[in-house]
């Protein structure tokens, strides 16, 4: 991957943007693609929408949700001691014993999520499942009043893991999903910027994908696209446990992931698998039989319908504090949604025949 663009893709992990309070993430893609951009807006929702050739009459939507999941303070106890909830879908036994990051007015603020030592607890509580709203963060303070002199109620919360670089191009990180989406849109237009393209392509980081979907939604009533082309990640099932039966087989660098299903345009799906098979990168196709659980679900709904795409990049872990994928997947995706673009014209009818 070339060095700025990985730079890019750190500076995204690096920026806390748990749903609803997404601006520092909003400000590193700004940063990034005023270079590439011909137009950056950003809405009152919050979605940055970067776009090349605006007035062209042909519209294009490249999604990619910049939010992540994490938590937020509600309520502090005399003790000192936070009580939290999550945004987000979070499981709550990968919580405990994570170190996290309170994200107050005054700047960062470390802690610990913490609960009673299993040496503490009876035996009939040992195993049962994990009830987040009894979890506490730890930031050190010796009371209330040393506590609120740090961090507030409404602080929003995420987990303190930084990027991290494994064997080969395997890399690991907590927001992956979907900061790795926002990356591949914005990445597909930095592809595109020096090239002539017969429509108008507006990328957008998404806001608030995980609490509902609901930057996409606002952002693609307002751009009123053609065609839209959401990029998330998907569970892949090449680790210990992941049943290939109901995930089908999906590796980390073995390419993007094209869905196929009702939540997909079938001329716009065919589209992106021909791009993939005639410039030769590697691909999987997805089985996705209803309305997805990303952006590309309320693109396709969106005011009188939406020739909608959903490409993914596989990735294990999801949800949790170490999501884990390939380098290479990302820059593939990028290519491949760069190259459909490009084929993209007002000659093109995505009607299904």
């Amino acid at each position: 991957m070339r060095k700025e663009s990985l730079q890019f893709l750190k500076d995204l992990i690096a920026a806390p943007s748990p749903s609803g309070f997404e601006q520092p993430a909003q400000r590193v893609v700004r940063a990034r693609m005023e270079q590439y951009a011909d137009e950056i807006i950003t809405d009152v929702h919050g979605n940055v929408r970067c776009v090349k050739n605006p007035d062209h009459p042909l519209r294009v939507m490249l999604a990619g949700h910049v939010d992540q999941i994490g938590f937020i303070v509600r309520y502090i106890n005399d003790e000192g001691y936070l009580y939290f909830a999550p945004i987000g879908g979070i499981d709550p036994s990968i919580v405990v014993g994570t170190r996290v990051t309170i994200h107050s007015k005054n700047g960062p603020v470390p802690g610990v999520i913490g609960r009673t030592a299993i040496h503490l607890l009876k035996p009939e509580e040992r195993g049962k499942q994990i009830d987040m709203e009894k979890l506490f963060i730890d930031i050190g303070a010796k009371d209330r009043e040393a506590a609120e002199k740090l961090v507030a109620v409404a602080d929003p919360i995420t987990f303190a893991v930084e990027f991290q670089e494994l064997d080969g191009d395997i890399c690991a990180a907590a927001g992956f999903d979907d900061k790795m989406g926002t990356f591949v849109v914005m990445e597909a237009l930095r592809l595109l910027a020096e090239r002539k393209i017969d429509c108008s392509v507006h990328a957008v980081a998404t806001v608030q994908e995980e609490i509902g979907l609901r930057g996409a939604q606002t952002s693609c009533y307002c751009i009123d696209p053609a065609v839209g082309i959401a990029v998330d990640v998907t569970h892949a099932s090449d680790y210990p446990g992941c049943d290939k039966t109901k995930q089908g087989d999906v590796k980390l660098g073995g390419g993007p992931v094209i869905a196929r299903g009702p939540n997909i345009n079938p001329v716009l799906g065919e589209m992106l698998q021909r791009v993939a098979e005639d410039k030769k990168i590697p691909h999987h196709v997805e089985a996705a039989a209803r309305g997805t659980g990303t952006d590309a679900n309320v693109m396709q709904l969106s005011r009188r319908g939406v020739a909608t795409a959903l490409v993914s990049v596989p990735n294990r872990y999801m949800h949790t504090a170490v999501e884990v994928l390939s380098l290479s997947d990302l820059e593939n995706t990028a290519k491949l949604v760069a190259e459909t673009i490009a084929k993209i014209n007002e000659d093109l009818d995505f009607t299904p025949m």
